[in-house]
């Protein structure tokens, strides 16, 4: 009788200590869902207690489960990041390297358009965040290694046209398009692929 007890007991136990994961991962999932949905709606730098809110759960869980906003935030880019990665990593199609280009710069329309609003947010977080800085400079190795992976020497040994193609085809440019001159996508769209049929023109011949 006392085995069947104890085995009760600890089912009993094991239970409850599932549970009570569950509603951890399940308030986890809320907060980092909360952030993600203000920041989309234009809130670029909401407080934790405004997350908590949104989240529906007390401010203490949101650092019961982050240490800071940075950690937060860290869990914010991991889900984006996620979204768009195998956009990112797709290899251009186009039978020449300005095929290529051209293809890359619709495809980075797309990325940059779903995580305009996060980036912005990052941006004005990273001065004061290591991890988000150290982020910020990956993502930017990562868009102009995706750039020169497709250009011929010659077209490399351009430095100041290399240098000119990356401005075009990076994320501060269609944030200055659609942010800041507040461009519709399709006219953001237009004024990247004349920069870029512009900037091509001018380079030399492979």
């Amino acid at each position: 009788m006392a085995n069947v007890s104890h085995k009760m007991t600890a089912r009993l136990t094991a239970q409850h200590a599932d549970g009570r994961r569950e509603r951890s991962r399940s308030s986890r999932s809320k907060i980092v869902a909360a952030l993600l949905d203000l920041v989309g709606k234009g809130e670029v730098a909401p407080s934790a207690a405004r997350v908590a809110e949104v989240a529906g759960v007390g401010l203490r869980s949101v650092f019961r489960h982050f240490d800071d906003m940075d950690g937060l935030y860290r869990e914010m880019g991991e889900v984006i990041e996620a979204q768009v990665m195998p956009i990112i990593l797709q290899p251009p199609t186009g039978a020449t390297w300005q095929a290529k280009l051209f293809d890359i710069a619709d495809r980075r329309a797309v990325v940059f358009e779903t995580i305009l609003p996060y980036r912005i947010s990052a941006n004005l977080k990273r001065f004061q965040s290591p991890y988000l800085m150290q982020d910020y400079r990956r993502m930017l190795r990562l868009e102009t290694d995706t750039i020169e992976a497709y250009l011929p020497a010659m077209v490399k040994a351009d430095v100041a046209g290399a240098h000119g193609l990356n401005v075009i085809l990076s994320f501060q440019t269609w944030r200055l398009l659609r942010h800041d001159q507040e461009l519709p996508v399709d006219d953001a769209k237009a004024v990247v692929r004349r920069l870029l049929g512009d900037a091509i023109a001018a380079m030399p011949e492979d």
